[in-house]
């Protein structure tokens, strides 16, 4: 079979093109509920700030991390959480 398609390139690009113009075409049709669902990207920023009390830590970082992340463009909702170990993200 593979000797066939060696011998007859003109042919296997042809049915190539016909497969991909059938891809596109598939593609186009497809209605847009059968479209996968796509999570948006999510960035994750941990700090630390060692000895620190969760109150401090929230207080002292965390509020102002998300005080300059407010109004960035694309951004849905944060969220912030401080450990009583001095870790936050």
């Amino acid at each position: 079979m593979a000797k066939f398609f060696i011998d007859r390139p003109i042919f296997a690009w042809v049915i190539a093109l016909f497969v991909l113009v059938g891809g596109v075409v598939s593609i186009l049709q497809l209605p847009v509920a059968q479209y996968p669902t796509v999570a948006p990207p999510a960035i994750v920023v941990t700090v630390a700030y060692p000895g620190a009390s969760a109150k401090t830590l929230e207080d002292s970082v965390l509020t102002v991390i998300e005080q300059e992340m407010n109004g960035s463009p694309g951004l849905i909702y944060m969220e912030s959480v401080a450990q009583a170990n001095g870790s936050g993200t």
